[in-house]
């Protein structure tokens, strides 16, 4: 099973959540992380069973390098690999 790198974005109105690494546009949102994450994980299984494999980007869109995450309020976080629901 190929793994791939899900960005969460919280929002005033619940959270959006989107996968690195595949060609065309998917997207899954809820009021939770946890919601957003189910949902855009059920719209890529249908994306790849949908247009097959040539949507699988071959080069990896994200560096592997560790990452400082800055965010609102001075809350730090290191990530790598992980999902980080704020």
């Amino acid at each position: 099973m190929r793994q791939f790198k899900i960005i969460v974005e919280k929002h005033q109105d619940g959270y959006v959540a989107y996968p690195l690494g595949l060609k065309g546009i998917i997207v899954g949102q809820g009021d939770t992380c946890e919601e957003a994450l189910a949902d855009v994980k059920s719209a890529i299984r249908f994306h790849i069973e949908t247009f097959g494999d040539e949507v699988l980007e071959t080069d990896s869109p994200v560096l592997e390098e560790p990452a400082t995450l800055i965010l609102a309020g001075s809350v730090k976080a290191k990530a790598k690999g992980a999902v980080l629901c704020l």
